[in-house]
């Protein structure tokens, strides 16, 4: 299977990305991966990424600056004080997003609403609907009471 078209325009972000740091910066990384990241990315997908402007500022993709992140984390930072706060950071993301999940996604939630509605409807269906004493006729009831004597005999 093939790799999504936006993870794809994500890895052209970070290809540029990287050509604009400095050649240290660059370095640091793998060259399997930087080599990885010039291979799989989307060549049509241009997106012009200036040194001025804040990269929270850039519009890049979630993917990309979730990549950013890890690139900084595992190559980059070297500081073990300030990799323990970005992963306590990270981790701390992470949970708030699995229980945003959770609560979307959660199967009592799902139902509940369906649930009220339902029982709703059926107690206003049984509020309209009465029962209705039904009556034989006469004749019927005259017939039927003369196929019972027959039967029984």
């Amino acid at each position: 299977m093939g790799v999504a078209i936006t993870t794809r325009q994500a890895y052209s972000e970070v290809d540029e990305f990287l050509s604009l740091l400095s050649e240290n910066l660059r370095n640091e990384i793998p060259r399997k991966l930087r080599d990885f990241f010039k291979e799989e990315k989307d060549n049509s997908y241009v997106k012009n990424i200036d040194k001025n402007i804040p990269i929270k500022e850039q519009n890049l993709k979630e993917e990309t600056l979730a990549i950013i992140a890890m690139l900084n984390l595992q190559y980059w930072c070297k500081d073990e004080e300030e990799k323990n706060r970005l992963q306590r950071i990270y981790n701390e993301n992470e949970k708030k997003y699995q229980e945003q999940l959770k609560e979307q996604y959660n199967p009592d939630n799902l139902f509940k609403n369906r649930t009220s509605d339902a029982i709703q409807e059926t107690e206003t269906l049984n509020e309209n609907v009465a029962m209705v004493e039904y009556k034989e006729n006469i004749i019927k009831r005259f017939i039927n009471k003369i196929k019972s004597i027959l039967k029984n005999n």
